[in-house]
């Protein structure tokens, strides 16, 4: 074959390649997609378009935050788990803005003639003394109270006027401990506890030896020790194996009771003879379950940390049969 009948058949074949690439490359490839497949679910999503001068922006979906970014004070449904409750007792800008943190000096304005002492603090800030020993001594202690010039501590601010309100949820004995800014008429749920409630009773509105609707708390606390005896049931009985560390009574029926509230209240659970040791131990096999005669009790770090916070300040606890049944007052923040 002669170098032209080369040439020309080269460049023949040559035209032919560039007319087939040149109709491929305008013809979209297909790709062929199982339901469900990585590559299709991406392409199910529509992609926002980009505003222009010529067409009009479109309102983009909203994206719903991630659970991490939702504010802790606000429970997505009754099984949340809330703890705030370090922010009443830190001295540290974290702090709840219905306290304040104070230095301790024995000359005050609003005490003459002797040193102000931390019994004198807790009357005049309506702050209890347990309170403000907590945050003196930056851990869980109750009961330490040496304080020197300069100490710093904790107390209820003044110029607030709030109140708690406790919700306890009796299908699933969990209780919601919150506190409302009366002024604001906002809510923050300061935490969640798992408690014991009373026994199933049929016969009863509440369906349980424990009562629903609201109740007050009453100002007949009590604190007990191993060896503090006193009468229960008409029989002389060393209460802390009935009420656990701490009691706060029940006292006032506010709204839609089903019981009348004489010697019902919040407790600690009971406490056994360890069999081994032949000590007093507390039975926390009692929480979370339908066991008590009606009251409510709480792990002894809880109910003693709960009688630290509330007994200065007026505390309603509602009872209801589920967490949707609350008519909680305030807007929740």
């Amino acid at each position: 074959m002669s170098a032209t009948k080369y040439f020309l058949t080269g460049a023949g074949i040559l035209f032919s390649v560039i007319g087939v690439l040149g109709y491929l490359k305008q013809k979209p490839t297909e790709i062929s997609l199982e339901p469900g497949s990585a590559i299709a679910l991406i392409q199910e999503i529509p992609l926002p378009e980009k505003t222009s001068h010529h067409s009009p922006s479109k309102t983009p979906i909203p994206i719903q935050a991630p659970i991490s970014t939702i504010s802790p004070t606000v429970p997505t449904d009754s099984t949340s788990n809330v703890d705030r409750i370090h922010q009443l007792f830190t001295l540290d800008s974290s702090k709840l803005p219905i306290v304040e943190t104070i230095s301790y000096t024995s000359r005050v304005p609003w005490l003459k003639g002797r040193p102000a002492w931390i019994s004198d603090y807790a009357s005049h800030y309506e702050t209890s003394r347990h309170f403000i020993a907590r945050s003196l001594n930056k851990k869980i202690d109750y009961l330490s109270q040496k304080v020197g010039p300069g100490d710093k501590f904790n107390v209820f601010r003044k110029d607030k006027n709030i109140r708690f309100h406790i919700l306890i949820d009796l299908s699933k004995n969990q209780m919601f401990f919150y506190y409302i800014d009366q002024d604001a008429n906002e809510r923050t749920l300061l935490k969640t506890y798992h408690v014991g409630v009373g026994r199933v009773d049929t016969q009863r509105k509440s369906g349980y030896l424990t009562p629903i609707g609201k109740y007050e708390l009453g100002e007949k606390i009590a604190i007990y020790k191993p060896g503090s005896m006193g009468f229960f049931q008409d029989k002389k009985t060393e209460m802390i194996r009935v009420f656990g560390t701490r009691w706060i009574p029940f006292e006032k029926e506010l709204e839609a009771c089903s019981e009348n509230p004489k010697g019902l209240g919040l407790h600690g659970a009971p406490w056994i003879l360890d069999p081994i040791s032949g000590e007093l131990v507390e039975d926390r096999t009692k929480i979370g379950k339908y066991d008590s005669d009606g009251c409510i009790r709480l792990a002894q770090e809880d109910i003693e940390e709960i009688f630290a916070i509330v007994i200065t300040k007026p505390t309603t606890v509602e009872l209801v049969h589920n967490f949707q049944d609350a008519k909680l007052p305030g807007i929740e923040k």
